[in-house]
């Protein structure tokens, strides 16, 4: 089965997850997805993806974006694999309450890359993430992540790109 090529856009770079109206900026956590989770997790309640098959894939870690005091509202989730020298991002979804003009929070997406960043430099392998992109956002993930290509749309996020966004989201770590 192919890789999933992914299409989450990066609406900001925040040092949290930020109120779109208040500007209120939110301290976020991020969990290992529960078995218990995966209720909440469904087309019917807005969500894109089958999280379900990611959860039950062991090669595969889930993880849930919760903002602090609040863990039963996933603000958005991401599953990744440990391969050979790097982190690869399988999957990553907004709820669906964070995304479009009328999304809640801003910085998501943003804050899942950097926590894919940090599990790389915890596991030795100085902040390398890799991921499949829409060819649509390659130049916005260029742009917004520092993000390199070196494929045909795999795309590389390195030491120097992973250090500013562990900085900016687990800067109290």
């Amino acid at each position: 089965m192919g890789k999933q090529v992914l299409g989450f856009e990066i609406d900001a770079i925040t040092n949290s997850i930020r109120n779109v109206i208040s500007g209120d900026s939110f301290q976020t956590e991020i969990y290992r997805l529960a078995k218990i989770d995966l209720k909440l997790i469904t087309k019917k309640n807005g969500w894109n993806f089958n999280w379900k098959s990611e959860f039950e894939n062991n090669a595969k870690e889930v993880y849930k974006l919760t903002i602090v005091n609040n863990p039963n509202v996933m603000q958005g989730l991401l599953s990744l694999s440990i391969e050979q020298g790097h982190i690869f991002i399988n999957l990553l979804e907004n709820a669906p309450f964070n995304i479009g003009k009328k999304k809640i929070y801003e910085g998501v997406a943003a804050n899942l890359i950097a926590y894919a960043c940090k599990i790389s430099f915890q596991h030795g392998f100085e902040g390398f993430v890799a991921f499949d992109a829409k060819t649509k956002l390659i130049e916005h993930y260029k742009s917004v992540l520092n993000a390199k290509l070196i494929g045909n749309q795999r795309m590389i996020i390195e030491t120097s790109a992973a250090n500013i966004l562990v900085g900016k989201y687990f800067k109290n770590e």
